[in-house]
């Protein structure tokens, strides 16, 4: 029954990966497509590509959702509890991918962790959650925003002497490198936690020690998940980032990618801390937006994404914790 019970376990961990991919596809692209650096297909593609590359770059994120988020329960009851958060999740996720909400799938997981953990009385490493995901949280929009902002201004003013269309025509073709640079910060955050949820899985079956590295297959399947799910693409929520927000022209585009794929690269390598690629960017292009003039991003709009980001953990939770609850009843 556990191999059976694992199997399924990974299975619908891939799923959450794939739909992680659809669903973030445009953290990588929205601001490439709206600008007109790349078109929707070429983007695609290149995103697809990055996100496979970055899922290799390192295992911190993983570690951190794998050993660092809940206690590591045992037998058919741990199963259930990851199922839970999995699936809490990609509820989570395709509701708000329907909406066309920005929302953040590794916060989506996290919740799911915790809210199938507590409904199954299982521990929840509290200060690990509050120092590697709340704060990180809270820390990454707002480095992302004033980066962005500060760098912004600092093209404007170094660029003061070009002419503004050859000055798009250059951050147009800058715009491929900073893209696909934000793709790779994608996948070495989110292909990450993935492969973390699958170790959990291993080690609550018993087949790996907590200790152990990441198996390889792990990588591999976790980066081919959201490799093949970017592809597939997120049109709703790339509108809502690239246009409904601020509309951007290359040089923004540009400062946004770039600031955006340096916090995660920071906060992936550096703190080891599984941040929203969805906040991180998209608070990247209120901050380009904000050079421009306050008034010109629409707060609105920002404001039911932040709205969006609130809800998750808990949301997540909630439906982790329904999930596990029924499950429990009909597994041994």
């Amino acid at each position: 029954m556990e191999l059976s019970l694992v199997i399924a376990v990974i299975a619908i961990a891939l799923i959450f990966d794939y739909t992680n991919g659809f669903h973030d596809a445009a953290n990588a692209i929205a601001t490439s497509v709206s600008t007109r650096a790349l078109t929707p297909r070429v983007a695609l593609v290149l995103a697809a590509v990055m996100n496979f590359v970055g899922a290799f770059l390192g295992t911190e994120v993983a570690e951190t959702v794998g050993k660092g988020v809940i206690d590591a329960p045992s037998g058919t009851h741990g199963l259930t509890v990851v199922l839970g958060a999995l699936v809490g999740a990609i509820t989570w996720n395709i509701i708000t991918w329907y909406f066309g909400l920005p929302s953040s799938s590794s916060h989506a997981l996290i919740g799911g962790l915790v809210g199938a953990a507590i409904v199954a009385s299982t521990g929840v490493q509290w200060q690990g959650v509050l120092d590697d995901v709340v704060v990180p949280m809270v820390l990454s929009p707002a480095i992302g925003f004033a980066g962005a902002f500060l760098l912004m201004t600092a093209i404007m003013w170094i660029f003061r002497p070009v002419t503004p269309g050859r000055a798009s025509r250059g951050f147009r073709l800058a715009q491929t490198f900073s893209a696909a640079a934000m793709a790779l910060g994608h996948g070495l955050q989110d292909a990450q936690k993935t492969m973390g949820v699958i170790f959990l899985a291993l080690v609550v079956y018993g087949s790996v020690d907590s200790d152990d590295p990441i198996p390889w297959w792990v990588k591999v399947a976790a980066a081919a998940a959201i490799s093949l799910g970017t592809y597939a693409g997120g049109w709703r929520i790339m509108r809502t980032l690239g246009r409904r927000i601020i509309h951007l022209d290359p040089p923004r585009g540009f400062a946004a990618e770039t600031t955006a794929a340096t916090t995660l690269y920071v906060m992936a390598i550096g703190l080891h801390a599984p941040v929203s690629t969805t906040q991180t960017i998209t608070a990247s292009v209120a901050g380009v937006g904000a050079t421009k003039r306050l008034s010109a991003v629409r707060w609105g709009v920002a404001r039911s994404i932040v709205v969006a980001w609130v809800l998750t953990i808990p949301m997540a939770g909630l439906m982790a914790g329904l999930v596990y609850a029924v499950a429990n009843v009909f597994l041994p």
